[in-house]
């Protein structure tokens, strides 16, 4: 297939490149296990990614100042644990709670399809996760980043522009020298507005077995692969 020409690949990562649902649900598993209690470990990640959105959503509006990820998710975990009756849980071990976000695996793809890419593009995050997340990410899990980009370094949160074109002129490239890629329709038609080429990646589990949102392209993406190795045959890797 012909592809326009690309320099860059800019990642969406949560869902996109790992697994998050599973991976906190081990860590309030393993919280269980330490304090006996008996949270419903899947439960307990899904409600928390649920607050996800709007608490950036606050930012967006312009109803308070930019703040990093790791608070947003430190103020919903708060919520979280009052809403699920855990009380007296010390500090430090909030904030260890708080950093699985930090330890998320990769999907068993991620890896080997990255670092084919790796070899012929500039690999790049374009997440909502501060830098220090994805770089402690990307240690636990092995993902070969170029450069940490995204929400913190562009002081905005996806979908707005800036996000996507702060990215694009950091690297001193333009947006269609860049290509995002993700596992999320609305992402992409973002990104794709701010003139970034396009690779939908299928993830039908993100949101678990009975996921019913992202489970295809929805609009006309440059490219549209079933895996990142499958992506990195399509793009000549």
């Amino acid at each position: 297939m012909t592809i326009p020409p690309v320099k860059a690949l800019l990642f969406d990562v949560f869902g996109t490149v790992v697994d998050w649902r599973s991976s906190v649900a081990r860590e309030v598993e393993a919280l269980n296990r330490a304090k006996g209690f008996n949270l419903d470990a899947t439960g307990f990640a899904v409600a928390w990614r649920a607050l996800y959105q709007p608490g950036m959503d606050t930012i967006r509006k312009g109803e308070r100042p930019w703040v990093k990820l790791d608070l947003l998710h430190r103020e919903n975990l708060d919520i979280l644990l009052d809403r699920f009756s855990v009380r007296g849980l010390p500090e430090a071990e909030r904030d260890r709670l708080n950093r699985a976000w930090h330890r998320l695996d990769p999907w068993p793809d991620s890896v080997p399809g990255l670092t084919r890419l790796k070899a012929k593009f500039i690999l790049g995050t374009c997440s909502n996760g501060n830098v220090a997340l994805m770089v402690n990410m990307a240690k636990h899990a092995g993902l070969p980043w170029d450069v940490i980009l995204g929400a913190e370094p562009a002081q905005a949160y996806k979908p707005q522009p800036e996000c996507y074109l702060r990215s694009c002129a950091l690297l001193d490239l333009p947006p269609d020298a860049c290509m995002m890629v993700a596992a999320h329709n609305n992402d992409l038609v973002a990104a794709s507005k701010c003139g970034l080429r396009t690779a939908f990646v299928l993830r039908p589990h993100e949101h678990g077995p009975s996921q019913t949102t992202d489970r295809k392209a929805e609009h006309a993406f440059d490219v549209v692969a079933e895996s990142f190795v499958d992506l990195a045959d399509r793009l000549g890797c």
